[in-house]
């Protein structure tokens, strides 16, 4: 076990790059597995859930070589649906999109339950739906099983708009026979990426960025090289990271076009940042007023489905708002854990009224203090590093294998932009 030792009040300058999209990198690897030649990726992040990941698919039969840090040659010349180490499934939802790429092509799959972060129930029925109206068997019995004689395009319309239901049905969907049309399909930048990925190995999907998406089956997808794109939850971590600790950084190859909504919803509670190409510039001064709504009402902070502003970065939003003068009410209807995370910041000074398990009240500023705290989840774990970089005195934040999951050396980072962090074994 692992652990930070935090002391805050240390304004972070400098510069930084954001590591590879977790969110991208995990369903394009998964996607490897619909043909048996090479494939190159480029800027693979080295988190612990990638490496969950590639661990899977090695017990399937793909062959992964590092042939520089962050890129990988992949070939899944010869697989086998073995049975999958249940210790390993658990370890990530996104064990669930081994379903979709391996019923497309080896027509059966033997999962054990995904595992991931506890922060609610995560239903997979949409994932079943999508793969029974394409023509396969899904029967669960402590395990799902997944079987197929050929999947044949269909017209699908998906009970939500499911990220992870949306990438397993785009996988089966490409080598189908004929056409498939997904409706409510959501559209976030990493199922962006993995259209595009697809597409470069010869998969003709059109509409992409909609919600719904039109897809032609191949009889065969060939091999091919693709660039991942940059993690934008880590970058808006790292704005989160200079504002609350009132710094100064530049944030290089950034991904500006996915930020629009997030831009918006930061500067309501008084954050800006200037653009130069792909970077991003966060200023030392910043507003941190939060702008009330017409009539000086209390303004809601929502998560909606993309491009709306994203349920990921609600933890990182509310750390910055116990930063930002005035009130404001958060509503994550996503997920019933969420905000379970906040007892912590109130231990550590903030004022927050926990009003039901989806919303809670922010009253800022509040001055931080240190404590001693565990790390619940990827996000809440993150916004906890925050929280500890602006506070007083100092943290130490248990159980970070968590934040590892989905940031790559962060501590590193931060050190690098003058925050003074250590990671120490326990």
């Amino acid at each position: 076990m692992e652990k930070f030792i935090i002391e805050g009040g240390h304004p972070l300058h400098g510069e930084v790059t954001p590591a590879g999209n977790k969110n991208a990198a995990l369903p394009l690897l998964a996607a490897c597995l619909l043909t048996d030649e090479p494939i190159v990726l480029r800027n693979v992040p080295d988190i612990l859930d990638v490496r969950t990941m590639r661990a899977l698919l090695e017990s399937l039969g793909v062959e992964i070589n590092p042939l520089e840090p962050h890129t990988w040659r992949i070939q899944a010349k010869v697989i086998r649906p073995a049975d999958l180490d249940p210790d390993l499934t658990r370890k990530i939802r996104a064990s669930i999109l081994l379903a979709g790429p391996m019923t497309a092509r080896m027509g059966e799959l033997r999962l054990p339950p995904p595992g991931g972060d506890v922060i609610g129930r995560r239903r997979v029925d949409t994932h079943i739906l999508a793969l029974t109206k394409l023509g396969a068997k899904v029967t669960y019995d402590r395990y799902f099983y997944f079987s197929a004689n050929g999947l044949t395009g269909a017209d699908i319309l998906l009970d939500e708009a499911s990220v992870t239901a949306t990438e397993n049905a785009i996988m089966a969907c490409v080598t189908a026979k004929g056409q498939s049309i997904i409706r409510n399909a959501a559209s976030e930048p990493h199922i962006q990426e993995l259209c595009h990925f697809l597409n470069t190995l010869g998969a003709k999907i059109e509409n992409i960025g909609s919600n719904t998406l039109h897809i032609t089956g191949v009889e065969k997808l060939h091999g091919g090289e693709f660039t991942i794109g940059p993690d934008y939850l880590e970058v808006v971590s790292f704005i989160g990271a200079a504002a609350v600790t009132h710094g100064e950084i530049w944030i290089r190859n950034a991904g500006n076009q996915y930020l629009d909504m997030i831009r918006l919803v930061f500067g309501r509670l008084g954050v800006h940042w200037e653009t130069s190409g792909d970077d991003i510039f966060v200023p030392s001064k910043q507003k941190l007023v939060i702008e009330p709504d017409l009539g000086n009402a209390i303004p809601e902070i929502s998560v909606m489905p993309w491009p709306s502003f994203p349920t990921d970065l609600m933890s990182i939003a509310l750390v910055v708002a116990t930063q930002s003068k005035g009130t404001v009410l958060f509503h994550d209807w996503m997920y019933p854990s969420r905000m379970f995370f906040t007892d912590k910041l109130v231990g550590m000074g903030a004022q927050i009224v926990l009003c039901d398990p989806h919303r809670c009240i922010v009253q800022g500023p509040t001055e931080l203090y240190g404590e001693k705290m565990e790390s619940p989840d990827i996000r809440a774990g993150m916004a906890l590093v925050l929280a500890a970089l602006s506070a007083k005195g100092t943290s130490v934040i248990r159980h970070i294998g968590q934040i590892d999951r989905g940031y790559e050396k962060v501590d590193q980072k931060l050190a690098a932009l003058g925050a003074n962090i250590q990671r120490v074994v326990e």
